[in-house]
């Protein structure tokens, strides 16, 4: 892995109205959400930032940040893009890139990262997103830290909310995976989404 390429950033600051209550803290077999997404990381990164405006409890296994959104009011993920980017530069790292993930896909398969590191050294885009069976995974992204200055005045001064529509506006490429078991992409927004990721825990002993 090279860590002063890569910033593993997880995106945990929605407010999982949708669920009822916090899916971080929510469990899946013997470990939360964060935790599952946690724990694979920490395979591949020694740092990660987390992204979120609640409070997390977290057992301290990891070499883990977490940041409030620097920019106040629930804006949903691409304000916490710019929060890594920022605090990126505010801590003087010297990632190039930061590569998302959200806090509730627990099943997400490890090895985008190598297809990550292949496609920064093609250097071809700034932005690249994961894809699977025709469906483009907006938070499994990864960025160049180039697109800061570009993203904070479309966020303050364009108004720009949704990750979809600034990729498109940006230029975006994305990265196919092949699904062939079960849907590893699957994100738990409801508690029927929930259900359904207990039985891949259980059929699959993920």
């Amino acid at each position: 892995m090279i860590d002063n390429n890569i910033l593993a950033v997880v995106l945990a600051g929605g407010q999982s109205k949708r669920f009822g209550e916090d899916k971080n803290q929510v469990k899946l077999g013997d470990k939360t959400l964060l935790t599952h997404v946690l724990d694979k990381l920490a395979k591949k990164f020694n740092e990660i930032l987390i992204v979120s405006n609640q409070k997390l409890n977290m057992k301290k296994l990891y070499k883990v940040t977490v940041v409030p959104d620097c920019i106040k009011g629930n804006l949903g993920p691409l304000v916490g893009v710019l929060t890594a980017m920022k605090w990126s530069k505010k801590e003087n790292k010297q990632y190039k890139w930061i590569a998302t993930f959200p806090s509730d896909t627990p099943f997400f398969d490890i090895s985008i990262i190598k297809e990550y590191e292949s496609k920064i050294n093609l250097n071809e885009s700034l932005l690249y997103f994961i894809k699977s069976n025709y469906k483009r995974h907006n938070i499994f992204g990864l960025w160049s830290v180039k697109l800061m200055e570009i993203l904070e005045s479309d966020l303050t001064n364009n108004n720009f909310r949704k990750v979809e529509d600034w990729a498109n506006k940006i230029g975006v490429k994305t990265i196919n995976i092949e699904i062939d078991k079960f849907d590893s992409f699957l994100n738990i927004n409801t508690k029927t989404d929930l259900e359904e990721a207990k039985k891949i825990l259980i059929k699959y002993k993920i």
